[in-house]
């Protein structure tokens, strides 16, 4: 696991299948490090839990580090970003294609702690990405920052993901993933209860969104087992993605590399289920687990 070329020759290899090395359409130069393969080394790092690029290039062989400086490697995987968020739906689509159920969930993704909030100057460079405070029920705190909203398959790929300010409402996000799913159960928690919205998505896109009903509500009733088990999948996602792969921890000062850096945790959690299922023949959620 610790083994850096190793798994990015292992993560490379798997790229390689359903992307081609050049995604950038104007490079004024033939770089000597290609488009996939500066990804792969991104997805590396992230899965290895190199949160530092200084320190991602003091372990990297002499064949990869003597291709591309440090600042450049920086300033093209911010350009690659969409395409790294397309090769993980390439990818999730081997999982997620014939699916019918999905679960949706947010989680807090903090940048300073709130006392810092009125002074602080991160992800401040564009006024629609500026970060706000919001509150967690799940935690029950404020905190300031952004909000990862996400949908995923029950058995734990992500299909749909998106990055909102912290006080925007978990139901808005409903409106966006029309565009990435259709025909199929929604299950959600209590933040996405809304009886408008609901309608909507079951006369226009047929997605059945299923949350649990209040207990003072007309009419309740518990919501079935089965999708309360389901519901804890994407739960574990979220551990997953803070414990594994830290994404809580992101040392970004601008939106753009904030982004980029949790995108691209998301893509190596995919990646690595890809690697587990298709090469290994694996339970493809042993996210702690050697890929080489």
């Amino acid at each position: 696991m610790n083994n850096l070329n190793a798994n990015y020759e292992r993560i490379l290899k798997v790229l390689q299948k359903i992307s081609k090395h050049q995604l950038l359409t104007y490079q004024r130069r033939q770089p000597k490090l290609n488009d996939l393969e500066l990804i792969s080394l991104s997805l590396t790092a992230e899965y290895m839990g190199i949160d530092s690029e200084n320190n991602l290039f003091r372990q990297l062989p002499d064949t990869i580090s003597s291709k591309i400086e440090r600042s450049v490697y920086n300033r093209r995987r911010r350009k690659l970003i969409n395409h790294i968020d397309n090769i993980r739906l390439k990818l999730a689509s081997h999982f997620n294609e014939f699916e019918n159920y999905f679960i949706i969930d947010s989680m807090p993704l903090e940048v300073c702690k709130l006392s810092r909030s009125s002074r602080s100057k991160i992800c401040k460079e564009n006024f629609y990405a500026h970060p706000d405070k919001g509150y967690c029920a799940s935690q029950g705190s404020n905190y300031y920052g952004y909000k990862l909203h996400a949908v995923c398959s029950v058995s734990g790929v992500f299909q749909s993901i998106d990055l909102s300010s912290a006080s925007v409402h978990d139901v808005n996000y409903l409106k966006d993933i029309t565009t990435q799913i259709n025909d199929c159960t929604l299950i959600g928690d209590r933040g996405y209860l809304f009886a408008k919205i609901q309608l909507n998505l079951f006369e226009t896109y047929n997605i059945k969104l299923n949350t649990p009903m209040r207990s003072n509500q007309l009419n309740y009733k518990m919501q079935p087992y089965i999708f309360r088990k389901s519901r804890k999948r994407i739960e574990t996602l979220f551990s997953q993605l803070c414990d594994q792969f830290m994404i809580r921890r992101n040392y970004a000062k601008f939106f753009q590399g904030f982004k980029t850096r949790i995108l691209s945790k998301i893509a190596v959690l995919t990646t690595i289920q890809y690697i587990n299922k298709f090469v290994f023949d694996r339970n493809i959620n042993n996210i702690k687990i050697s890929i080489i």
